[in-house]
């Protein structure tokens, strides 16, 4: 004989496949199921668990600042958190530059920013804030005059259009 020590035997676990190898699913499932089951006490430990959880992270969340307390202070349930979500997910779309300012100029144009301003305790939403009120007034500003005034108008309108379309990319 060639092999003079026994085969090893198969692990326990490899054992266990093999034994439900092509077996029938309806019971293979039943059997899983029962398994699968929690007591209504353990069901209830951990719904009170997850509310615990969940209360827990929104209230750190919202004082932690930066982009959480932006989402917070710019809910969907306000006129400007649609704007800017809208604007946001079009502007993942947008292909070239110049249409993205032009989207951006439509959309925050007609914003009410003000209406946020302070109702943050975060220095980045507050921030955040004014460069939306900014960009909006900046965004409505006549671009066609040729006097000096005017030109000074398109010299900022222009240059901020970039930093705006990328801080709006980026929120």
């Amino acid at each position: 004989m060639i092999f003079t020590e026994p085969l090893p035997q198969p692990d326990p676990l490899r054992a266990r496949l093999r034994a439900h190898y092509r077996a029938d699913e309806t019971g293979v499932v039943q059997t899983l199921l029962a398994q699968a089951e929690l007591s209504a006490e353990l069901q209830d430990r951990i719904a009170t668990r997850a509310r615990q959880l969940v209360r827990k992270v929104r209230e750190n969340r919202v004082g932690q600042g930066g982009i959480d307390a932006f989402m917070h202070a710019y809910e969907l349930s306000s006129k400007e958190g649609v704007v800017l979500m809208c604007l946001a997910e079009a502007l993942l779309r947008i292909p070239d530059s110049e249409t993205a300012n032009m989207l951006i100029k439509d959309k925050l144009r007609d914003a009410d920013f003000s209406a946020h301003l302070g109702e943050s305790d975060s220095i980045f939403v507050n921030a955040s804030t004014w460069a939306l009120m900014l960009t909006g007034r900046i965004m409505q500003m006549d671009s066609t005059s040729s006097d000096l005034k005017g030109v000074l108008k398109r010299l900022v309108t222009r240059s901020g259009e970039p930093v705006i379309r990328q801080a709006v990319t980026q929120a």
